[in-house]
């Protein structure tokens, strides 16, 4: 129900397709007979297709692997009449309608599609826009922003070799995005996700007051009292120019605990 997008140059599986499109104008429909030297590979590509038309995930089921790879794995695309094109490839006729052409410059890429020059430099833009949208309390969008940027740095380090020279460089600039994405997350009420992000952060950076600041929080915010005093005081001995914040995030602790007892007094005596 929506035209496709294909990035030329990107390795499509149909490449015969790259090829045909560009031959074309905007506007046009033309009909393409191709060998099938050309079209072993429209199966998996009908598949997707067919599972995208469906309203489900075209990447389903399949492992991190070439398509063919993927067939071998599972003997079947699910629906009969590719099953049987896969068996036997045949030649096919396409008919194509090309609605729009974009220059490479104008269209928004994807993260997994960029270059990692093209990352690194979308990191520092992706962040500014974060704490743009921060000052306009837009905090969702503000966390997308972060979040994007985090991605494009973790495909970079997943390159590299964990704790060298190169993946410590990434890793210091997806602490501070991290850190980012979940004060958002706090001014959003999302207090789990806090909890998962910063003890995963902390496990690998465990002399980080802010992490255990912004943890502390999350705990208090979901009455874990004793995990959020512990944090606390772990900000202020790590870092003693945030003692008044932790001397006051503590004395609120106090009185929501405080009340929340009362409250539960209330409650159960009610129930007697």
């Amino acid at each position: 129900g929506i035209p496709m997008e294909i990035i030329v140059g990107k390795m499509f599986k149909l490449e015969i397709w790259e090829t045909l499109l560009s031959s074309m104008r905007a506007g046009e429909v033309a009909e393409f007979w191709c060998d099938a030297i050309h079209t072993g590979m429209y199966a998996l590509v009908s598949r997707g297709m067919r599972r995208i038309a469906e309203g489900r995930d075209p990447l389903e089921g399949q492992k991190h692997r070439c398509g063919m790879g993927n067939m071998f794995d599972y003997h079947s695309t699910g629906y009969d009449d590719l099953d049987e094109l896969q068996r036997t490839p045949q030649p096919l006729i396409f008919i194509m309608e090309l609605f729009r052409v974009e220059e490479p410059s104008a269209y928004k890429r994807d993260t997994w599609a960029m270059s990692k020059e093209e990352k690194l430099a979308a990191v520092p833009v992706l962040h500014s826009e974060g704490n743009r949208l921060v000052l306009r309390k837009e905090f969702g969008q503000a966390a997308a922003k972060y979040q994007e940027a985090v991605i494009c740095l973790r495909n970079l380090q997943a390159k590299e070799k964990p704790w060298e020279d190169g993946w410590l460089k990434l890793e210091s600039l997806v602490t501070p995005l991290v850190l980012n994405y979940c004060q958002c997350q706090l001014e959003l009420g999302e207090y789990y996700e806090v909890l998962e992000h910063m003890t995963e952060l902390l496990q690998k950076h465990n002399d980080n007051a802010k992490a255990y600041f912004k943890r502390a929080k999350a705990h208090a915010a979901v009455w874990n009292e004793r995990e959020a005093r512990e944090d606390f005081l772990r900000v202020a001995h790590l870092d003693p120019s945030m003692a008044a914040a932790v001397k006051k995030e503590l004395k609120q602790l106090g009185e929501r605990m405080r009340k929340k007892h009362v409250e539960d007094r209330k409650r159960y005596q009610g129930l007697f």
